[in-house]
């Protein structure tokens, strides 16, 4: 995984869009990035958060030929 860590590190942005019911969202980050992101992977364990939120995150693969925000943190 120090690949993924090397090319993409932490990032920051802000969150674009999340439903709450289905539990997906989007972050882009700082450079326009559009990054899809699940519930699970907000950090503090809320599975909550608000669109507009400033945040940081790490990206890794989600599944297959896709990449996806984890630990998000605001």
């Amino acid at each position: 995984m120090a690949w993924v860590d090397t090319v993409f590190g932490t990032r920051s942005g802000r969150i674009d869009s999340f439903d709450a019911e289905v539990g997906l969202g989007h972050v882009i980050d700082d450079d326009g990035v559009r990054w899809l992101f699940h519930c699970t992977s907000i950090a503090d364990g809320t599975r909550l958060i608000a669109v507009g939120t400033p945040v940081r995150f790490e990206v890794r693969s989600g599944g297959p030929g896709r990449w996806e925000a984890f630990a998000v943190t605001s």
